[in-house]
């Protein structure tokens, strides 16, 4: 198991929890910060001394103080992170559950692992720890299905124009005279009908509604 692990996190009740997983899977040594910048100190301090992190355990999100940071949240000190020691393995612990956010840190900053704080975290980080100790990415399951539900249709720039149509509030019988105008084809109400249930059946949406949060959870519009 790894032998030197850095939490970045500023609820001190959830660094101690952390700390107490790692302590169960063997982990020998943590360091516990609840700043941006003074985890990126210890890092390089890390490297200094010969004694370099295995693996780094942070929060996205912290509360400011009156203690001014250079590093503004999670995704500023993974990269700097990055840069200063490119092989740190990184773990995201987080209350975010945008899958389209959550996947962008695999895409985006080449974290290993993610999850979610929930009800039942502490088994999942096992799950994840694990996995990172096994040079395995851990992906979450919500991230997993949501990939899965996404990759079952193949967005058209068509599909694109009228679902942003529905969210800038146009509403769907007055989408037809729009594409007309803009000479965009097909243009009838029937077929835009048809094309948004075909989206939505297999997107196993029912709502218009929910077609337009998925595609703007994921980036798409």
């Amino acid at each position: 198991m790894f032998e030197n692990v850095l939490i970045v996190e500023d609820h001190e009740s959830v660094s101690i929890s952390l700390r107490k997983i790692l302590s169960e899977l063997g982990v020998s040594h943590t360091d516990y910060v609840s700043y941006c910048d003074l985890a990126l100190t210890r890092i390089r301090i890390g490297l200094r001394d010969k004694r370099p992190f295995d693996l780094l355990i942070t929060d996205l999100s912290f509360a400011e103080d009156q203690n001014r940071q250079e590093l503004l949240g999670g995704d500023a000190l993974i990269a700097a992170a990055k840069k200063a020691q490119p092989e740190l393995k990184i773990l995201v612990f987080s209350s975010e559950n945008r899958p389209a956010v959550i996947e962008s840190l695999y895409n985006r900053l080449n974290i290993d692992g993610f999850v979610g704080k929930s009800r039942q975290d502490a088994q999942e980080l096992k799950q994840a720890l694990e996995s990172l100790w096994l040079n395995k990415r851990y992906l979450p399951a919500q991230l997993r299905q949501a990939i899965k539900q996404k990759n079952t249709h193949t967005f058209t720039e068509f599909d694109i124009t009228i679902i942003t149509l529905l969210s800038n509030g146009t509403r769907q019988k007055d989408i037809p005279a729009y594409l007309e105008k803009n000479g965009i084809k097909p243009s009838g109400l029937s077929s835009l009908e048809k094309r948004l249930n075909l989206i939505k059946e297999a997107l196993n949406f029912t709502k218009n509604e929910q077609l337009v949060a998925y595609c703007k959870d994921f980036g798409i519009i």
